[in-house]
């Protein structure tokens, strides 16, 4: 129910787009919605509707099976869940045992979510190279448009093929030269690793040579949003050099830091100037089930009087403990528990539900028997993109989604990558300046007051690094931290820690306290060079003859 233009909401009810089944061969096979015509297919109108289709399933709803938590574009448990940042939460470890699985390292070819997340991606995949040959055989269509609308399709497929590169690591390529269903069985070795991401590349850069700098409708990619999300593709590849330079023209551009750090997560500041892109939700806007909605974060709200009782996604002792703060106001950089008299920085707040802490602005503390299984997944929950249940963008009834959009990209996070980028390259104080300008923020928003609005609602205190950065080491060691502080709870420490090449080394020293900390983590292990990747589904295995597909190592 936001109130501007945004037709990237429109869920497609289309008659020309396939979709897939979820198992053995028929998971290639094609489903044709009704009957339509060729010539009826290629109409503008009817190609307008496939590339709107090809963004609906940007938020990991595919199908009508309302499970888009086992597919989520936040990566909740893809991203978090499997880290040091949370658990993941609800009614016990049988509760959504599959994800209990990833979260102790024993996932496998067969597991729920590894296959509808692959199909979600794929189905994205499909839709776009779908509408690319639609627009292409349109007589009708203006010309000036067509080239918009392909660049904006060659950004979707960058942004899936993104996706499942960071996910599944080796993958079968496919583009809009697939007709048939048997077009898409392709191996997932038949491109090395640098050639995938060469594709991947080209789609991004296509996207920025031809999409405008701003958009009339909401949710359509820009210029700069194509040139940050190549910046993201050079910084997977440690391409240092590339990724600095392509942040560059988004440092130039009119997107900047939101003012307030709590603010910045309200739908109703959604695709303020922070958001260089992001997955548009709304509700009550005539799509049946609220599927437009946050669906795939509709298991995350963390109960209490005043929301459903799922309790997934629960923040880590350890996450709390990283936001403890030096005298300095410094990162303390400690695992010791996390005490009241404590200074903290004042963004844990604003990311976490504690005890004792009011919880947005519903005018109550959050209590410890908030959480659906206290006993196992501790007294912490969600905050940060939890919207406030006296929001107009809550949905009070089920499925429990929200309008608040999800951000892929936010210019915050464009300048921790500058940072990295300058850290190894060398240029030290230029990341502890661009460091500094997130640190900046945080102090300079509005903390968490009392109830009663007098005071700070806890010990918060934050400053900047005074002084230059004396190696390498040491730089690098606080742009990964600030990364973490900053990024918290939204889907990317994961996939950091793999690309930083040191999940091994963070997750097992994590789990080495964390089990004593939580007893349903105490068969959990990491194995190095297996579990940085989810394994290919075998649903699509035995669905590709020939032998085509490797199934990835350790598995």
């Amino acid at each position: 129910m936001k109130l501007k233009v945004n037709i990237i909401k429109i869920m497609l009810v289309s008659s020309i787009i396939m979709s897939t089944t979820s198992c053995s061969k028929d998971y290639l096979e094609e489903v044709t919605y009704g009957e339509v015509s060729p010539s009826e297919m290629t109409k503008p109108e009817n190609v307008e509707r496939a590339i709107i289709s090809a963004y609906s399933v940007l938020n990991g709803q595919f199908d009508e099976a309302s499970s888009a938590f086992n597919s989520p574009a936040s990566n909740w448990s893809f991203g978090d869940v499997v880290s040091d940042d949370a658990y993941k939460g609800g009614g016990g470890t049988g509760d959504q045992n599959n994800i209990h699985q990833m979260e102790i390292f024993n996932t496998n070819p067969t597991t729920l979510d590894v296959e509808r997340k692959w199909m979600a991606l794929y189905e994205g995949v499909k839709r776009v190279n779908e509408a690319m040959r639609l627009l292409e055989a349109s007589e009708g269509f203006d010309e000036n448009l067509r080239t918009q609308r392909n660049a904006e399709l060659h950004f979707l497929r960058g942004h899936f093929y993104f996706e499942l590169k960071k996910i599944y690591n080796h993958i079968p390529y496919i583009d809009e030269t697939a007709e048939t269903a048997n077009d898409y069985a392709k191996s997932n070795t038949e491109f090395t690793s640098e050639e995938l991401w060469g594709k991947i590349e080209a789609d991004f850069k296509v996207a920025y040579d031809i999409l405008p700098i701003t958009q009339e409708e909401l949710g359509r990619p820009t210029k700069i949003a194509a040139k940050a999300y190549l910046a993201k593709t050079y910084l997977f590849q440690e391409k240092w050099q590339m990724t600095f330079d392509a942040t560059t023209e988004v440092i130039n551009s009119n997107y900047g830091l939101m003012e307030d750090f709590q603010e910045l997560f309200l739908p109703e500041n959604d695709n303020n100037k922070e958001v260089i892109f992001a997955i548009q939700h709304s509700i009550n806007d005539g799509q049946p089930s609220n599927y437009n909605g946050s669906i795939g974060d509709r298991l995350l709200a963390p109960g209490g009087p005043f929301y459903s009782q799922y309790g997934f996604h629960r923040p880590t002792q350890n996450l709390v403990n990283a936001f403890k703060v030096t005298a300095e106001g410094l990162p303390a950089d400690s695992n010791v528990n996390l005490i009241n008299s404590d200074l903290v920085d004042p963004r844990i707040d604003i990311t976490i539900g504690r005890p004792g802490i009011p919880y947005k602005d519903l005018e109550i503390l959050y209590e410890a028997d908030w959480a659906r299984d206290l006993a196992t997944y501790g007294e912490f929950a969600p905050k940060k993109r939890i919207v406030s249940a006296n929001s107009a963008y809550h949905n009070e009834v089920w499925p429990y989604v929200n309008a608040l959009n999800y951000y892929i990209i936010r210019y915050g996070e464009v300048l921790l990558w500058r940072a990295e980028a300058a850290v190894e390259l060398g240029e030290l104080e230029e990341a502890r300046s661009l460091v500094n300008q997130i640190r900046n923020r945080a102090k300079n928003s509005a903390y968490v007051q009392t109830l009663d609005g007098s005071d700070d609602a806890a010990n918060y205190k934050i400053e900047l690094y005074p002084n230059t950065w004396n190696n390498q080491t040491e730089a690098r060691k606080a742009v990964r931290m600030e990364s973490r502080l900053e990024l918290a709870l939204e889907g990317h420490r994961f996939f950091n820690l793999v690309r930083w090449k040191i999940a091994d080394e963070v997750i097992s020293d994590y789990l080495e306290v964390e089990k004593t900390r939580r007893t349903h983590l105490s068969n959990a292990a990491f194995k190095a060079r297996k579990n940085e990747y989810w394994p290919i589904p075998q649903a699509y295995i035995d669905g590709v003859e020939n032998d085509l597909i490797t199934q990835n190592n350790g598995y």
